[in-house]
């Protein structure tokens, strides 16, 4: 079997012998299944942010669900009731309606705004995602609650992008107050742009910037554990 001699005897040896990931995923399905008893309407999410903070031990939320998933660990949590649908919005109707292949740079642009607390200090971040190929096409920050600025400088950036664009870039945002005024409509009306937004109350009309949304705050938290707070 073209076997080496001395590796098979190490593998032998050690084969009985769990190593340090398995030792490690052993572990933490006891923490999580002592942390369930406790607490059944918590998810791996919830458990897992509740042995970080109690052990200083970061790993990621896909082991916990690994873990809680071969221990037979799920939340007992109550059935939300379903709310009925968003209705369109009155001048920008939902034209990607689920459809998010884009085939060239540039075809479909999704926007959005998203907080997070450092320190005491609440941050508003806004930015324009390329979903060609996922790419952060421009963003701004702020300090200041409610402040419009960022959409428009994002809304720059794009714009810049459109000199030799010759099909119309659709982008599509939630129904924010900034999104839906007036102002922020006549600040494209000259350029190649057609609007689309999603229903109310319907994140899921816009699923790849909610996803990335989610993602970055999760990397923040497991680099920059001092970040106490999330919305």
């Amino acid at each position: 079997m073209d076997v080496n001699r001395s590796g098979y005897y190490k593998w032998r040896n050690r084969k009985d012998v769990p190593n340090r990931y398995e030792q490690d995923r052993k572990s933490l399905t006891r923490l999580l299944t002592e942390e369930h008893r406790k607490h059944k309407v918590y998810g791996y999410h919830r458990l897992a942010n509740v042995i970080r903070s109690q052990t200083g031990w970061f790993f990621s939320d896909n082991l916990a669900h690994q873990c809680c998933k071969y221990a037979g660990i799920k939340s007992a949590a109550r059935r939300k009731s379903t709310k009925p649908i968003g209705q369109e919005h009155v001048s920008f109707k939902n034209i990607v309606d689920g459809k998010w292949t884009s085939k060239k740079p540039l075809e479909i642009v999704v926007s959005d705004m998203t907080c997070f607390y450092q320190e005491g200090t609440r941050y508003e971040w806004t930015y324009m995602l390329d979903t060609f190929n996922n790419e952060i096409i421009s963003y701004a920050l702020t300090d200041k609650y409610g402040d419009n600025i960022p959409y428009y400088k994002c809304l720059e950036g794009l714009k810049s992008k459109l000199t030799d664009i010759k099909k119309p870039v659709i982008l599509h945002t939630d129904q924010g107050s900034v999104y839906s005024s007036k102002a922020f409509k006549e600040a494209h009306n000259q350029f190649n742009i057609t609007r689309s937004m999603s229903r109310v109350g319907t994140p899921t009309d816009n699923p790849i910037i909610e996803a990335l949304n989610g993602w970055i705050k999760d990397e923040l938290k497991i680099d920059f554990g001092n970040i106490p707070n999330f919305v």
